[in-house]
Parts: C-alpha cells; structure tokens; sequence
C-alpha cells in the first residue's frame, strides 16, 4: 500500500476535512472510535461527507454515502480509520461501499481491533477498490487514543487532573480546596469530563468534596453544538472505596447519570440504584491493576481522575498514567498545604518519573500544564 509520500495535496486536505469531521463525535461515540468520512468526485467534488455519532447507529462512512447517493459511483472515499468488515449493531462498512461503487479507499490508519485489523482492507482489495492507509495517520490516532489504548492492552488511557497553587499545593492543610482555580479553568474542566468514558475518584475526596462529578453541559459552549440534545451523556462515575465509608448521602447519588462504586465487599448502606463491583487488594489497597482490567472490560476508552493526592500517587507509582493535567494558579498556600502525590520517598534522581510536554497554555488566569508520561 502507498506511503504518505505518494499522496498528493489534495489527498491530505481531504483527509484533514475527515479528522475534523470525526472531531464532531468525541462527545458522543463512546465505546466506538470516532471516525470520520469524505467523498470525493473527480478528485474535485466533495458529493459527501459524515461522522460517526453514537454507537448502534450509522458509521461516518454511511452518512456519507447516503449524502453521495449515485454520486459514489466511481469516486474516492477518504476515512480516518480502516473501514469495519464485520457484523455488528450496524452492517459492514467496507461491504456498503462496495455496493455502492467506491473505486478507492485512503484511510488514515488500520484497525487496531487485533479481531478485524486488515480485514477491512482485504474485503476491499478482494472487490477490486484501490486501498491506500497512512495519510494523517499520527493525527488520527490522537483522536482515538483510548479506543487504540484499549484495543492493545486491554486498559483504557487515564488522564489525571490536578489543581494546584503556584507552590504546588492541592489544599488548606484542613482540606479546603474550593476554589484554587479560576472559573474559566473548571469549565475547562467540564470540556475534558465531556469527553471522558468516566470520572474517576476516591472516596476521600468525595466525603470531603461531596462533589458532581457531572458534565454541567450549559457551560461548554461552542465546544457542544453539534450534539444534539437527544445524544447528551453523563459519563459514568467511578469511586474506590476500599473501607465502605460512602453513605447515600452524596449529591452525585440524585443526579442524572451512573455511580459506580468498586470496593472490597457490598455495601449495604448505599442505595439500591447505586452499581457496586467488588475487586481484590493489593496490601491494604485496592488492586489498581485489577482495576483498569475492569473499566477496559466495561469497555471504557478514556478515565478522566479527579482524586486527591493518595490515588493519584498511587496511579502515577504503579506506572498506571498515561497523561497529567494540572491547572496552577497565581496563588501561595504555604508549605502546610496539602501535596499533588502522596508516593513513596525516592532516594536516587533516576527513579524520578519522566515525563513529556505536550501542551502548556494560559487558562483564564491559570497555566494548564499537559505531559505525557515517558514510560508509558
């Protein structure tokens, strides 16, 4: 198959279009990747375009080739992701453009389903549709990075968020916490939770916060208007609570949306409604390896944390993180104040862990710092 150096400028702006048409599902496809798909005429007229919305309805390139109609007949189809092959909620799409007279395919990057990777592909070629995979493809494996995460390892990608004073501190030394941050910084916030499988935390923090960890969708914005109302989710919330000292008495109980609560046995004092998954520890901890087997289990592509110092330590220790967000604001609270990771005590500079910047940028009147861990 060709690579990126036999695709010419008109194939990437056209690829370039897909991956931003697949940008439009990020809030809305979970657990299926969000994808991308155009169609082009002549190499000069797009008669079609569409993007993946929910799972269980039409994939990106059947929109498309609704829009196309007997335009597709002859034409290119350009997708982000290997076209699927396979009987699901939806038919196959390599299959539909076959049947409707697509001569060539230029996709962004294989499947990495390892259950369907290629077969995509060889269901084309076997139909005689001229098959090209590589263009763009480092951007469109940022859109999916979870759904590629899980597909390899099993395990969802965990973001960890962090709110800190310019002296690195998470809260008061008696816990207070609201608000360190600016306003424009927790809607921020609210994009990245929107965008999450689940919100993960721990019980600690939910007793001292007793927070929402909710998606308040009337202060995203732009950033959601092209979903439409009926697609508007909750992602599910996850609390760790080894010790059962959760009660019914939290405000996420009553709100729209999922808790799921993981601990060691059933705890019969939370509500009924209230999902519970009993999990083995390690030491006297739950087993956080265990743990992301579950949510990959579940299905979940992305876990959003919003813990306090001990899970997120613990999280970044066991090797667990693939990336860090941490907004710091122009603020002193004093070396009393409570650390970002609670880990153990390090001895040499090399057991440090490393990590990367990926993107440093002003957040109201804070600095959101994004890197990526080296290891992972």
């Amino acid at each position: 198959m060709p690579s990126s150096e036999d695709f010419s400028l008109f194939d990437h702006q056209m690829m370039a279009r897909a991956i931003q048409l697949a940008k439009h599902g990020r809030f809305t496809t979970t657990p299926n990747p969000n994808v991308g798909c155009v169609i082009v005429k002549n190499q000069s007229e797009i008669v079609g375009e569409g993007w993946h919305q929910k799972a269980g309805t039409p994939h990106a390139e059947i929109h498309a080739l609704n829009q196309a109609a007997d335009k597709a007949n002859g034409a290119t189809a350009y997708v982000t992701l290997e076209p699927c092959s396979h009987h699901g909620r939806t038919g196959p799409c390599a299959e539909a453009l076959v049947k409707a007279g697509i001569t060539r395919v230029v996709a962004a990057m294989v499947d990495p389903n390892p259950n369907v990777s290629g077969q995509g592909f060889a269901l084309l070629e076997k139909n005689h549709v001229d098959v090209a995979h590589g263009l763009l493809e480092s951007e469109a494996v940022k859109l999916n990075r979870g759904f590629i995460k899980r597909m390899k390892t099993g395990r969802p990608w965990v973001t960890v968020k962090l709110a800190a004073s310019l002296d690195g501190k998470t809260a008061l030394s008696n816990g207070t916490s609201q608000w360190i941050t600016s306003p424009a910084a927790r809607q921020d916030v609210q994009i990245h939770r929107a965008l999450s499988c689940a919100v993960l935390s721990g019980s600690g923090t939910v007793l001292a916060d007793n927070p929402s960890l909710n998606v308040r969708y009337d202060e995203l914005g732009a950033a959601t208007s092209l979903i439409e109302a009926n697609q508007l989710r909750q992602p599910l919330r996850i609390i760790l609570d080894g010790k059962n000292q959760l009660t019914g008495q939290l405000k996420m109980f009553d709100l729209d949306g999922q808790t799921h609560v993981v601990n060691r046995v059933f705890n019969p004092q939370l509500p009924d409604h209230v999902k519970q998954s009993q999990i083995p520890s390690k030491g006297n901890k739950l087993d956080l390896h265990h743990l992301l087997e579950l949510l990959g289990q579940w299905q979940l592509n992305q876990i959003w944390v919003e813990a306090g110092g001990m899970l997120a330590g613990a999280l970044v220790q066991q090797n667990l993180v693939d990336e860090l967000i941490l907004y710091q604001a122009p603020k002193l609270l004093g070396d009393k104040g409570q650390n970002l990771f609670v880990m153990d005590e390090l001895t040499e500079m090399q057991q440090a862990k490393q990590l990367q910047w990926s993107q440093i940028r002003q957040v109201g009147e804070d600095i959101k710092f994004t890197a990526l861990f080296k290891d992972r």
